[in-house]
């Protein structure tokens, strides 16, 4: 009965579509367990046979479907023909430099900066040697990339022969943090006289009002010098307070005659056949249609993808609280910020700095917009090499930005508001169209104008878009706009004003708003004191303010011992980081641990406009973070009373904590408070401790460099 039934259905099995699909594929015979039927080892062609009807509809279904994938795939790739985004190179895997004797000399330029004019300087020192020198290479080195490791500073450094440092001095005789790690190594070094075969320059930048005016360039030149190099050219002094081009120009036509005798052969002539005038830099600009801009906008996460945040590498953070710390009646403004860093990976300790990239104003940005005569929608990327690949032009160029609209690019990129230097005048009148314009721009540039320069740009802080102004005719393209004339906007920094011990997940800023009057009449809204002031909140809105920030390591910080005495001296926003340090204190204080006694002197105009903080300072003091409060109000009495003079009034206890081994803080104003602070400290020691000028002078500089005295001023 089995037999016959099964012999009966042969011919009639019907197949599920699924079952048919699965054993063409196969080529193979249908599982019997799958199928209608009891039989077994029905052939696939029989299958097919018995099912026309169902093949007919499967294939010509396949056939449409294949059809529409092809037209997609053609529609698709002839509506991207037109000006797409370029897209990212090949990772370039970077081998190891094989030095090669060529019997060519070779010279290493070295720059340590913090803002990109120490970089610039070299480059241009590289590029007219080159013009001038063709039988040497030049190198410009990041000091920073020069070595992985420590000990390869020695073992390349006695390689090298002839080697010039460009070296800024910030902060309170600090060095770059590009240079930081190669300036602690090359002063701690010890060795003698390792460096007879070297023949070296120095160039530093710094800012005469500053008391270490060129420190660090002062020192590396020294030791050099005692460690067996010989000095090429006096070092030299560039003072950012006046017109440091004209400083680096000066030191740079004494080191011509020491290269001449260097890299010259006696059949060379003696001199450039021809004068040396810089090429003016720019960029390959690509721009795009309007419907393609969407692509490339740059949108912020919350991390940006790498384990270490930087200055090249920020990290995305919402404003969460916004406070105005001075009272209606006063005539200025403080604001106390919140960053959250909940959930970034960003950290902080007490005493670090906090860099913050803003925005230009829009008001800022509309004015640059109508003096390029270009449409804020312009949609472009900046490139550094040509379509083939090789480098545009011999200069070398600053890092580009990711593509964007122009509106974009001027908002978040260009530092608009700082006094042009001299080659980007030289820039501008290459693109001015009114000879008049431009000969007046190129004479401002020139050594004959170089007073002119000094008074009408640098004494009156004409910034880039007055003088854009005064030369209506200038219309330089966006590639010259953005390589030689204005510069990169740089992250402002800010002493952290909280702990994490109380604050892990946020990071407090105490900022006052920079708003004043120019000499030309105009009105200087600082960056980002203003962005910060008008800035919305979490608090306040999930639409709230956001910036890209990163935070800068600090040697500011509290003893490692806290029953060790500290002597705190902060006035207006110099209070930031020591509000910090109190937090510390209370946090440690509430955690058990005992605490060394403590003086804060700080200092505001009058406590009913801008003593800011107040009710936390009472608190501290209440619950015995902070032991005593000096505050001076310099706009209450008959005479004005800085912290100065409430130094004097406590010597007799500075100096008590001082012999007690007291570390001494002081924050702020480095032109004029910090100044007058140091002159009263040494006054202090002087008088107290019974000593000549020269032996307190000593015992100052002894309790800097035990670290017993530290300073974060600006």
């Amino acid at each position: 009965m089995q037999s016959s039934s099964s012999s009966s259905e042969s011919g009639t099995m019907k197949v599920s579509p699924f079952d048919l699909m699965s054993a063409i594929i196969r080529g193979g015979k249908v599982d019997p367990s799958n199928v209608s039927s009891s039989g077994s080892g029905v052939e696939v062609a029989s299958i097919v046979l018995d099912n026309k009807e169902f093949v007919m509809i499967l294939t010509t279904s396949i056939a449409v479907l294949i059809g529409c994938v092809v037209v997609f795939i053609l529609r698709r790739s002839s509506s991207s023909k037109p000006k797409k985004l370029e897209p990212l190179k090949p990772l370039v895997v970077k081998e190891p430099e094989v030095e090669v004797d060529d019997g060519k000399q070779k010279v290493t330029i070295f720059f340590g900066t913090q803002t990109g004019t120490a970089e610039g300087f070299a480059k241009a020192l590289a590029d007219e040697a080159r013009a001038r020198y063709d039988k040497a290479i030049f190198k410009v080195v990041d000091i920073d990339d020069y070595a992985d490791e420590e000990d390869e500073y020695e073992e390349k450094l006695k390689k090298e022969n002839i080697v010039f440092f460009f070296l800024a001095t910030y902060g309170d005789g600090e060095p770059t943090d590009n240079a930081a790690r190669f300036y602690k190594w090359f002063t701690e070094k010890e060795g003698g006289e390792w460096l007879q075969k070297l023949k070296y320059g120095v160039f530093g930048l710094g800012n005469r009002q500053y008391e270490h005016f060129n420190k660090i360039a002062k020192v590396v030149d020294e030791i050099l010098a005692t460690q067996g190099a010989k000095r090429l050219v006096p070092v030299g002094l560039g003072d950012d307070d006046q017109c440091i081009e004209d400083d680096f120009s000066a030191w740079r036509e004494l080191v011509w005659p020491e290269l001449d005798n260097l890299l010259r052969d006696d059949d060379d002539p003696t001199t450039v056949s021809t004068p040396y005038t810089a090429a003016i830099s720019e960029y390959r600009v690509v721009f795009y249609d309007n419907a393609d801009a969407s692509m490339g906008e740059k949108s912020w996460g919350n991390a940006n993808g790498h384990a270490v945040y930087d200055a090249q590498h920020p990290c995305r953070s919402n404003v969460a609280v916004r406070k105005e710390l001075h009272t209606p009646s006063s005539d200025r403004s403080c604001t106390h910020l919140e960053f959250d860093i909940a959930g970034t990976g960003l950290t902080y300790e007490t005493g670090d700095h906090v860099g913050v990239y803003c925005e230009n104003l829009s008001e800022t940005v509309e004015e640059a917009l109508s003096l390029l005569g270009l449409s804020p929608d312009t949609y472009f990327s900046l490139h550094a090499d040509k379509e083939d690949g090789t480098p545009v032009g011999k200069s070398t160029l600053p890092p580009t930005f990711p593509p964007c609209s122009l509106r974009t690019a001027l908002t978040k990129y260009a530092d608009l508001s700082s006094s042009p230097k001299k080659s980007a005048l030289l820039a501008l009148a290459a693109h001015a169209s009114d000879p008049t314009e431009a000969d007046r721009l190129r004479h401002l540039a020139s050594p004959a104008g170089k007073d002119e320069y000094a008074q009408w740009i640098v004494a009156s802080q004409r910034s880039l878009l007055e003088v854009m102004s005064e030369f209506p005719s200038a219309k330089p393209p966006l590639g010259v706009f953005f390589a030689a004339i204005v510069p990169r906007l740089q992250p402002r920094y800010y002493s952290i004003s909280s702990s994490p011990r109380v604050a892990p997940s946020r990071i407090h800023v105490t900022c006052a708003l920079v708003y004043e009057k120019t000499p030309t009449g105009r009105v200087h809204k600082g960056l980002c004191s203003t962005w910060m002031k008008n800035s919305l909140p979490m608090e306040k809105s999930n639409d709230c303010s956001w910036a890209p920030i990163f935070v800068r390591q600090s040697n500011f910080k509290l003893p490692a011992d806290a029953k060790v005495p500290i002597i705190m001296i902060g006035p207006g926003t110099g209070l930031a980081p020591f509000r910090g340090f109190l937090q510390e204190r209370f946090a440690l204080k509430e955690a058990g641990a005992e605490l060394g006694p403590s003086l804060l002197f700080f200092g505001c105009r009058n406590r009913k406009m801008d003593y800011i903080y107040e009710d936390e300072l009472n608190n501290f003091v209440q619950s015995g973070a902070l032991s005593q409060l000096i505050v001076a109000f310099s706009r209450e009495g008959p005479t004005k009373e800085y912290v100065q003079h409430k130094m004097m009034e406590k010597s007799s206890d500075i100096w008590n904590m001082l012999s007690e081994g007291a570390y001494l803080y002081v924050c702020g104003d480095a032109k004029g408070m910090a100044r007058d602070v140091h002159r009263t400290l040494h006054t202090i020691v002087q008088e107290q401790g019974s000593l000549d000028s020269s032996k307190a002078e000593s015992m100052v500089k002894n309790l800097q460099m035990t670290g017993r005295y530290l300073r974060d001023v600006w």
